[in-house]
C-alpha cells in the first residue's frame, strides 16, 4: 500500500512516517519506481512502535529495539530484556499514578465533607 493509505490506517502523518523511516524505525519495501510499498506487517510494526512510544519508551530505545528486530531471531533475548525493563518502568509509573490519584481522592473527599458541614 502507498504512504497515503498507510498513513490513514495507522493514524501517522506522512511526515512522521518519513521521519520514522529516516530514523530506521520503519523500512518499507520500494517499488521498481522507488515508491514506498507498505505491508500489513508494517502496520502491525507501526502500531507496536506507537504502543512503545505511548507507554513512555524513549525514541533512542525504540530505535535500538528496531535495530535488534532487523537483525533477526538471534536478538530475541535482547529484545525480551528490553521489554521486561520497559514493563518494570511502566509498572512503577502506574503505581505512582495510582498513589497520586488516591491522594487526590482523599482531598476531594475532605472538601466534600467540609462543604457538607456548611450546609
Amino acid at each position: 500500500m502507498l504512504i497515503g493509505e498507510f498513513s490513514q490506517r495507522t493514524g501517522l502523518s506522512a511526515d512522521t512516517l518519513r521521519y520514522y523511516e529516516k530514523e530506521g524505525l520503519i523500512k518499507p519495501r520500494r517499488s521498481d519506481s522507488g515508491r514506498r510499498d507498505y505491508s500489513e506487517d508494517d502496520i502491525k510494526w507501526a502500531e507496536f512502535i506507537l504502543r512503545l512510544k505511548e507507554t513512555g519508551m524513549p525514541i533512542r530505545e525504540i530505535r535500538r529495539y528496531a535495530k535488534l528486530r532487523a537483525e533477526g531471531a538471534e536478538t530475541l533475548d535482547k529484545r525480551l530484556e528490553m521489554l521486561i525493563i520497559h514493563r518494570e518502568r511502566l509498572n512503577a509509573q502506574i503505581t505512582q499514578l495510582n498513589e497520586h490519584r488516591n491522594r487526590l481522592d482523599d482531598k476531594i473527599e475532605f472538601y466534600k465533607g467540609e462543604i457538607a458541614k456548611k450546609d
